[in-house]
């Protein structure tokens, strides 16, 4: 097998990337205070066609040298947008038909393999803190919580390694029927 050239990767310009169809989904950060974690999320939004990502108290917001790092450059080309509370922008999400994910090891979690989206819904998966996960308030409003089973001693992944999981998951299982995406 032979590498792809960039040529041959047909890479979309930045307005074209704007204008495409996006899937119905949200990403919610909720005090990720990694700004490479928050490049890499940006980054892999872009990749998987999510809709937006919403950055959340201490979230630092692009422009920044250590989000580019990482985004390379996808803090231009996902929609994203900044709200101090992310408490009250999930409720927010919850009025614009957004169907609330936390992504959490809780009590009564779905697997995330077990979850499938459905056709015309729209979902907003929230991503807690590095140390705390998502807020207990915010679990609390959440619709469901999906999980990513782990059977290690360590039983926790990086925000961009669950976030980039759960995204391909979504994008996997929408790709199906969500034809205006489809190239």
């Amino acid at each position: 097998m032979k590498k792809k050239s960039i040529e041959e990767l047909t890479r979309t310009t930045l307005e074209a990337y704007r204008a495409a169809a996006k899937l119905p989904v949200a990403v919610v950060l909720d005090n990720v205070r990694s700004q490479n974690n928050i490049g890499s999320v940006l980054r892999t939004a872009d990749a998987f066609l999510i809709e937006k990502v919403v950055l959340c108290g201490i979230c630092t917001p692009p422009p920044s040298p250590e989000i580019h790092k990482t985004a390379l450059g996808a803090e231009d080309s996902v929609a994203w947008e900044y709200c101090p509370d992310t408490l009250a922008a999930v409720e927010r999400l919850r009025c614009e038909g957004y169907i609330i994910c936390s992504i959490e090891q809780v009590h009564h979690s779905v697997p995330l393999g077990d979850f499938r989206p459905e056709e015309g819904k729209r979902y907003a998966l929230v991503l807690g803190n590095e140390v705390a996960g998502v807020a207990q308030e915010v679990v609390d409003c959440s619709d469901l919580c999906l999980e990513i089973p782990q059977e290690g001693t360590k039983h926790s992944l990086n925000i961009a390694v669950t976030a980039g999981i759960v995204m391909w998951h979504f994008y996997s299982q929408m790709w199906n029927f969500c034809d205006e995406i489809k190239h």
